[in-house]
């Protein structure tokens, strides 16, 4: 939740988070860390996705307020920060930019993919190469603990994300929110990631994955083949029905436990004594739990 979306159309909104596709720096690091043999590696790639993201918040901070993160999308319509209206516009183009991504990364490393896996892409074994576009549970990992894994880190980012952006609390420096978030990326990747691979959006999981279902297809008809096994083809539910929960979770227990503990300027009711709401875009959950959330017009002196 980087920012409040424009009041513009739709279509600079879509065309904005698109931006998604600035996730070819972090899945072009795991192609690092995968087919180059010290070329890269899990640091590499938490700093390919923090300052991607990064990126993407300078790019469209101020036009859709650079989601990029369906998770978080849902939460800003979930607390009526933003139109519902809205929902299927912003996870259209985030869904758009990271097939991009996954496209584009394939096209850059073809090659070096095709040498690494033998022709063969797989999912699983020594010669893997479906990681590099999506995320999967290791060995140690079930379903559901990968589902719970999803819930807590994306509750983390977006407690953080509130906190950072919270100009009633103590946010991130003008012009410095964009480097702050990117950097809580990298922390939540650097300390919390291994079990599931911090997928924490499904704008960044879903559509690589249907990219790498196209792949299985071509590739089937000119000798290769795309193995997913059963039980693995259904890990995408921990990644797409996670985040979701974990981002709204993470916005209410910030909203109780912070949000209402802060200090609310004095109002001058002699000046105001009947305030209105100028775009009442919170719902009564959200002014219930933070109240400092409503925005008042100003109103001329009593005389």
């Amino acid at each position: 939740m980087p920012g409040r979306p424009s009041t513009g159309g739709a279509g600079p909104q879509l065309s904005s988070e698109r931006c998604s596709e600035v996730g070819v720096f972090g899945l072009g690091a795991i192609a690092h860390m995968v087919l180059g043999d010290k070329m890269g590696s899990y640091l590499g790639v938490n700093l390919g996705f923090g300052f991607g993201v990064t990126m993407g918040v300078h790019m469209a901070g101020n036009i859709s307020g650079a989601h990029m993160n369906a998770a978080l999308t849902f939460t800003n319509c979930a607390l009526g920060r933003m139109s519902w209206k809205k929902f299927p516009v912003y996870v259209l183009g985030q869904f758009l930019g990271s097939f991009l991504a996954a496209a584009t990364i394939y096209c850059l490393f073809y090659t070096a993919i095709i040498d690494y896996s033998g022709g063969r892409l797989t999912v699983t074994g020594p010669t893997a190469t479906a990681n590099i576009f999506a995320t999967y549970l290791p060995d140690h990992m079930t379903l559901w603990r990968g589902f719970l894994d999803e819930v807590l880190v994306t509750g983390m980012l977006q407690l953080c994300l509130l906190a950072i952006t919270d100009k009633g609390n103590n946010p991130a420096l003008q012009g410095t929110q964009a480097l702050v978030i990117g950097i809580l990326v990298v922390i939540i990747g650097a300390s919390m990631g291994m079990n599931s691979g911090y997928a924490i959006n499904p704008s960044r999981d879903l559509p690589p994955r249907f990219f790498t279902s196209l792949l299985a297809g071509a590739h089937r008809s000119s000798g290769y083949c795309l193995v997913q096994p059963t039980p693995v083809s259904f890990l995408w539910v921990p990644y797409i029905g996670g985040p979701p929960l974990g981002a709204y979770l993470g916005a209410i227990i910030y909203l109780i436990f912070i949000g209402s503990s802060i200090q609310q300027e004095p109002q001058n009711h002699l000046c105001c004594p009947r305030p209105c709401l100028t775009q009442p875009m919170t719902s009564s959950l959200t002014l219930s739990l933070c109240p400092r959330q409503q925005t008042f017009k100003s109103c001329p002196t009593l005389k």
